[in-house]
């Protein structure tokens, strides 16, 4: 196996993890103080990792090219492939709507800027649409070597940004204490959401094989690339603004002009606006990759069938409907549950039943870690489903 094939692997992961969705992370955990904020996030990536890990535990067992759809069915039956089929579904057609959306809104913004008059974002949205599924029909390979491309650009947006705004960082405001515990319930569910990567598993796993070693190295160095720079995030933005201030001003586009004011440098609004527009690219690679292939799996059709079921339907969403995504949107934690806790969870549970599985990879923890990973995925649900309230 070559050693780029591991470490654009690497990549896919970490770059499907880091969305645009991190800059709402300071807003989320602005109640929480930096040191109980930074633990969660701690706990979250753990819980993420271990059944990740489960996930390739699982397809040790499997043919290289199962998908999480084929793995429910031999590990759980039809009911279980359902399950994993409504949770798969509902959870990237909702992320690539969302992607696709604010994907064209950044395009046109800059367009009309250029132009120096109002573009419609209908066209932009069906030519990145076709952009990103052209990349993605081509298979694996092909979004491998642009993710490189762009992660390599978000990182460097990123370094500036840390750059400019860790100087700035008071030690007053990284002490300070959480307002109240129940804002605890309200962040839970964005942080845990934040490290979502787990349909992009099977992808990775029919790119590199099922040589157990590159797996785990994937799986741990992409999903600690999010957690470190989440935490730098987290140290910047929160050591450069008050809780006060981030508490009285919630919305983004506020947060980021206190940033600037704070610096003194009007360049990290721009270098924020060139992360987000980068991080979303990205995301949108690594989820609809994931998405493909799942559908490709189910539906064993050719490449433009699953391209056609892939993208058609998060393209009318966001052209037509693009209200409906976003209760949607809010609910994708209960989603990711389902499909990066629950049915890892319950695959490994049935997997390790079976008499000859004594043979084969399994990962630390035994019966505790399963039960331990069950109650947090039902704590995130419930935390979610109270802050709706």
């Amino acid at each position: 196996m070559k050693p780029t094939s591991q470490f654009g692997s690497i990549l896919i992961i970490a770059g499907t993890t880091i969305g645009a969705g991190m800059l709402a992370l300071p807003l989320a955990a602005a109640g929480l103080g930096f040191g109980l904020a930074i633990g969660l996030m701690l706990l979250m990536w753990a819980l993420m990792a271990y059944t990740a890990l489960l996930m390739v535990e699982l397809h040790h067992a499997a043919p290289r090219h199962a998908s999480l759809h084929s793995l429910a069915h031999h590990f759980l039956g039809q009911s279980g492939q359902w399950l994993a089929t409504f949770a798969m579904l509902f959870l990237f057609y909702a992320l690539c709507s969302a992607y696709i959306a604010g994907g064209a809104e950044q395009l046109t913004g800059r367009l009309s800027s250029l132009l120096e008059k109002s573009t419609s974002s209908t066209p932009i949205a069906v030519l990145f649409t076709l952009l990103i599924a052209s990349l993605v029909a081509l298979g694996t390979r092909s979004v491998d070597l642009v993710n490189r491309s762009l992660f390599a650009l978000k990182i460097i947006a990123l370094v500036l940004i840390f750059y400019l705004l860790l100087p700035e960082v008071k030690l007053t405001n990284l002490t300070t204490t959480p307002l109240t515990q129940g804002l605890v319930i309200s962040a839970l569910p964005i942080i845990f959401t934040s490290f979502g990567f787990h349909g992009s598993i099977p992808s990775v796993v029919r790119y590199l094989g099922k040589d157990i070693a590159a797996l785990k190295r994937v799986i741990l160095a992409g999903s600690a690339i999010p957690l470190l720079i989440y935490c730098l995030w987290l140290m910047a933005s929160q050591g450069t603004l008050a809780q006060s201030s981030l508490m009285a001003h919630p919305g983004l586009s506020a947060m980021l002009s206190q940033l600037a004011a704070e610096a003194s440098q009007p360049i990290i609004g721009q270098s924020i606006n060139v992360f987000a527009e980068l991080a979303l690219a990205t995301s949108f690679l690594g989820v609809s990759l994931g998405l493909f292939d799942f559908i490709q799996d189910m539906l064993k059709s050719n490449r433009l069938i699953a391209s056609l079921a892939t993208f058609a339907p998060p393209l009318a969403f966001a052209l037509f409907f693009p209200q409906g995504f976003i209760l949607a949107l809010g609910y994708a934690a209960i989603a990711l549950v389902i499909l990066a806790v629950y049915l890892p969870v319950a695959m490994v549970n049935a997997k390790r039943r079976q008499s000859h599985s004594n043979s084969q990879y399994q990962v630390a923890g035994g019966k505790l870690g399963l039960v331990v990973a069950f109650i947090a995925g039902t704590v995130i649900i419930a935390a979610q489903l109270v802050s709706s309230v």
